[in-house]
């Protein structure tokens, strides 16, 4: 059975102020989406932060990616 990427995002008011962090960790998905803008490849990020695995990266862009895309409504 193939498990959803977005269930790899976790928020708990309780941990980093309730921002989504990856699989319970205290690794935020800002935190990574920072890695990612400042230019590091999705190896270089595992590398630095070994915890993490690339399906977490791939979960992080989506949960972003679907964060952003709401409508947009013209007045």
């Amino acid at each position: 059975m193939k498990t959803n990427l977005l269930d790899r995002i976790t928020i708990n008011p309780k941990q980093c102020g309730g921002r989504p962090c990856i699989r319970g960790m205290r690794i935020r998905v800002v935190d990574v989406l920072e890695l990612y803008a400042a230019g590091l490849s999705s190896e270089q990020i595992i590398s630095d932060l070994p915890d993490l695995e690339l399906e977490d990266l791939q979960a992080v862009l989506q949960f972003a990616a679907r964060r952003f895309d709401h409508p947009v409504i013209a007045a």
